[in-house]
């Protein structure tokens, strides 16, 4: 018998390349690798476009830092200064002993006379915007994992940020104002976690880290916007905060909507495969995709859970669960430092607000762009653990640098700068943890916890803030971080691992891990 000129070819090796025929492909990460894994211009465009949602996401967070801020006050001339004094309790003055050194109507504290309201009442609005964070992380978490989508989750978000943004600056009392706050807040609450998951599923696995953290670099240009934009309004009305950074978020949150894709992920899993196929087709550079129903048989799993149950089904696997609460107590520490560390500045010996607030967006502008550098080389453990105890260390010193202001500030901005790496890894590494299905939910789990974090901080701000010098604030953000921080070790390593988009799949890729307990 003669040979066979033209042998079948011998099976491939496991490194070769993806099959040039979709229907071959196994996985949907395969499929996004095969089609848009090249980083081409309309994913670059697409990519920023998402993750500029943090530069206004950044802005709503932090503008309390003016807006709200306690004003500084003098003694009239006509009084003694045994009546009144720089170093006397302004509550114990008459009200004609002395002034605001700036219009009444530059911070909601002296527009409204909350001088002498107490530490809470202070607090109130920030911990608002916090709390409605809170309760929409929960309400829209799983609006981007279901029926809604990735794409009509973020701009519903943004416009409800941006909205009620604009109607606080018609708040006419300190309750108005709160009730709006906390408004913004829950739509804030899903529009970073949906812009970095969206934008990190338009990639392939090669640009996925590089995507995450363009929407950190957004975060520290939509921070040091801030005093930007405050110092050439300095004496204005506060209200003006709100005007200047919300009427662009309502116009981004309308070009949003008719310029960005819907995330091919997402669509595949709720099975609009036109779409899906749609998107590929927009995006890739093959223009001729045809997926057949053979593709679909072989990408698809027998078994998909159900949208509604996706917070049951991380509570009923134990790697999971245990997963998450070792993230959601990290989180808890990390979200308390970050959040609260900009509210204190005020209260430190530094003394030039703007200053620091610009130094502290500049660290964290700078902390972007190493992460942004050095992300694909670093263990997501190890590196989120020494993070949080550098932020730690440095905060609790800072307690004992009283009246030394260039080594208080020196030492908040190495915290801070320590901690805004922190949050950025941490939200990375979940997006590792955890497959497509729960992605998003898990994440706005994790989200959630910071949120926790951040409407506790105001709270430590305001009790703390008189005392010693105001380093005793850092002193408490640097503890709760370097003790949150310890439980990282729980976690699996996830540096160089693909996505997985099931949860059977993440427990097949992960077996040996998951069967430890992680």
């Amino acid at each position: 018998m003669e040979d066979d000129p033209n042998p079948p070819p011998p099976p491939a090796a496991p490194a070769a390349p993806l099959p040039s025929d979709p229907s071959e492909l196994r996985s949907l990460d395969d499929t996004i690798e095969h089609f848009i894994g090249n980083f081409g211009l309309k994913q670059l465009i697409q990519s920023i476009l998402l993750s500029f949602t943090w530069f206004f996401d950044a802005q709503q967070t932090f503008i309390s830092v003016f807006a709200e801020a306690k004003p500084e006050w003098i003694c009239n001339d006509h009084f003694s200064s045994t009546t009144c004094n720089s170093t006397a309790n302004i509550c114990r003055l008459p009200d004609e002993s002395w002034s605001w050194n700036t219009p009444a109507h530059a911070s909601i504290v002296s527009d409204w006379s909350l001088e002498c309201a107490g530490p809470v009442i202070n607090a109130l609005p920030s911990s608002s915007y916090f709390l409605g964070c809170l309760t929409g992380g929960f309400v829209l978490a799983t609006l981007a994992d279901s029926f809604f989508g990735r794409k009509n989750t973020l701009v519903l978000s943004t416009l409800i940020m941006s909205v009620s943004g604009l109607l606080t600056a018609a708040s006419t009392n300190i309750w108005m104002y709160v009730g709006l706050r906390f408004v913004s807040g829950f739509g804030r609450s899903s529009a970073g976690i949906c812009a970095l998951v969206h934008a990190s599923e338009l990639v392939g696995k090669k640009w996925r880290q590089k995507v995450g953290v363009f929407g950190f670099l957004f975060c520290s240009f939509g921070f040091l916007s801030l005093p930007l934009i405050a110092f050439p309004i300095r004496g204005s009305s506060w209200r003006f905060m709100y005007m200047w950074t919300c009427s662009p978020c309502v116009i981004y949150s309308i070009v949003l909507y008719f310029s960005v894709n819907e995330s091919p992920r997402w669509l595949f899993i709720n099975g609009r495969r036109k779409e899906f196929t749609e998107t590929l087709r927009s995006m890739s550079s093959q223009k001729n995709i045809n997926l057949t129903e053979r593709f679909f048989e072989n990408c698809v799993p027998e078994n998909i859970d159900d949208d509604r149950r996706i917070y049951s089904i991380l509570l009923e696997k134990k790697w999971a669960l245990r997963r998450l609460v070792a993230l959601v107590v990290v989180g808890f520490g990390v979200g308390m430092a970050f959040y609260g560390m900009p509210l204190g500045l005020g209260s430190l010996s530094f003394g030039n607000l703007y200053l620091s607030v610009a130094l502290n967006a500049g660290s964290e502008l700078l902390g972007e762009v190493l992460l942004f550098v050095v992300i694909g080389k670093l263990k997501r453990r190890g590196s989120l653990l020494g993070l949080c105890l550098l932020s730690g260390v440095c905060g609790l010193a800072s307690v004992f640098a009283v009246g030394s202001k260039g080594v208080e500030i020196g030492l908040e901005l190495v915290s801070f700068f320590s901690v805004c790496i922190a949050f950025n890894v941490l939200l990375i590494y979940v997006v590792e943890l955890f497959p497509t299905r729960v992605r998003n939910t898990a994440m706005s789990v994790v989200r959630g916890s910071t949120l926790v974090g951040g409407l506790v901080g105001p709270i430590v701000v305001g009790v703390t803030g008189g005392k010693n010098g105001g380093s005793l604030t850092y002193g408490v953000f640097g503890a709760a971080i370097a003790v949150c921080g310890f439980t990282v070790v729980l976690l699996p390593e996830t540096k160089g691992k693909t996505l997985c988009d099931y949860m059977e799949e993440e427990e097949a890729r992960d077996g040996e891990v998951i069967s430890n307990g992680v």
